[in-house]
């Protein structure tokens, strides 16, 4: 089944696509706890292979709180992207609220040794109004 990816970014030949899914059955309202899922698609429409080195990710809630992750690769995996290849992978975010945000970049690093920061596009996350 091919995924609905609803957000994209474009940044120098690399293609960051989104898609979330909001998880009831792993929130908890009672205890202030909302989960998302999110897949996210690296495609490499470049020339030159690339590969990824880091992450920076900018998480808010809807009360504001602000929380910065960054770290070296992507759940475990600095994967090489030769020109035309893709890379999936899902990871999950918990949040006190039941509304909130997430957006950041990718660090790849180019064949000549030089960083190249790709867009993670800005995508909500929101709980449906029956559950939170």
């Amino acid at each position: 089944m091919e995924r609905l990816f609803q957000h994209a970014a474009i940044t120098d030949g690399i293609t960051v696509r989104v898609s979330v899914t909001f998880m009831p059955e792993q929130s908890n309202v009672a205890r202030q706890k909302w989960f998302w899922i999110y897949h996210i698609r690296i495609e490499n429409r470049r020339t030159d292979t690339v590969q990824l080195k880091s992450r920076h990710w900018r998480i808010t809630d809807s009360s504001g709180l602000v929380n910065i992750v960054d770290g070296v690769g992507v759940v475990g995996e600095t994967p090489i992207l030769a020109s035309g290849d893709t890379h999936d992978y899902v990871s999950g975010c918990p949040l006190s609220t039941p509304h909130g945000s997430m957006e950041g970049h990718f660090t790849f690093e180019r064949e000549d040794g030089s960083p190249l920061e790709a867009t993670i596009p800005f995508f909500p996350l929101a709980a449906p109004a029956t559950i939170g």
